[in-house]
């Protein structure tokens, strides 16, 4: 079982996170970056921020 790839979206105007999504990392690259695509949308739609405005990063842990 492969575990969960885990995703911010930060505002670049303010360097601030919104928003945490977590992805299965089963599914193919090209998959997960459709899926990031589409909340990167949803985000930007719902912060009232241009879609060009919204990033997004994976969480990496750092040991």
């Amino acid at each position: 079982m492969k575990a969960n790839k885990h995703y911010k979206f930060i505002n670049s105007s303010t360097g601030y996170c919104i928003y945490h999504y977590s992805l299965s990392s089963a599914l193919p690259p090209e998959q997960i970056k459709i899926e990031l695509e589409k909340i990167k949308a949803q985000v930007a739609s719902k912060n009232g921020l241009l879609l060009n405005t919204v990033y997004w990063e994976e969480v990496r842990d750092e040991q």
